[in-house]
């Protein structure tokens, strides 16, 4: 595997918020980090793209994913080393794989592919698309929501992964959340 994409031992239990654009992962995964006091990630290809729009007016093409990834984990695995019990991480490499397959027809660099199935989480919390949209620069698919959610439920299943699905609004999503992680730090 790519030494920039790997992802360095920790001993804080990792923590995705998972799920399609707009479900509210964001401000969950700062809620959580400020009520846990500990560390959040943020997600690294929102801010890789927003420069690349406010300075190109371009969006995402295929050569942008790999330098995403390693943006992500580089982050990831510096917030890692300050994180206290829970590293809540607002997307992984794992979502990045499956938005590259969706908009690049089944295409993903085998270089994330490899490093995804390296790479370890303790729990996944998968995002319902029961928030209201919110447009901005970067979200392009409002129409594609229920579609989106289907494929990111599908690949925590199909990978047996534990995940916690969240619905409702903000404040049942931050306590079904702050359950789940109480005993899962016992």
């Amino acid at each position: 595997m790519e030494k920039t994409l790997e992802q360095i031992p920790s001993d804080c239990l990792r923590i995705v918020l998972f799920g399609p654009e707009s479900t509210g992962k964001t401000t969950l995964a700062r809620q959580l980090a400020t009520h846990f006091k500990t560390q959040w990630v943020p997600e690294y290809m929102r801010t890789y793209l927003q420069k690349k729009w406010d300075l190109q007016g371009e969006t995402i093409i295929r050569e942008d994913l790999l330098p995403i990834a390693k943006g992500q984990i580089a982050s990831e695995n510096e917030l890692s080393k300050k994180a206290d019990t829970f590293l809540f991480c607002d997307t992984n490499l794992r979502e990045l794989k499956v938005y590259s397959e969706y908009y690049y027809n089944g295409f993903c660099p085998p270089e994330i592919t490899e490093a995804v199935q390296n790479h370890r989480y303790h729990y996944y919390f998968l995002t319902q698309i029961d928030t209201p949209w919110e447009a901005d620069d970067l979200r392009d698919r409002p129409h594609d929501r229920s579609t989106l959610f289907r494929i990111f439920e599908s690949e925590l299943r199909k990978n047996d992964l534990p995940f916690t699905l969240l619905e409702g609004s903000e404040k049942e999503r931050f306590t079904k959340a702050t359950q789940v992680l109480t005993l899962l730090k016992q």
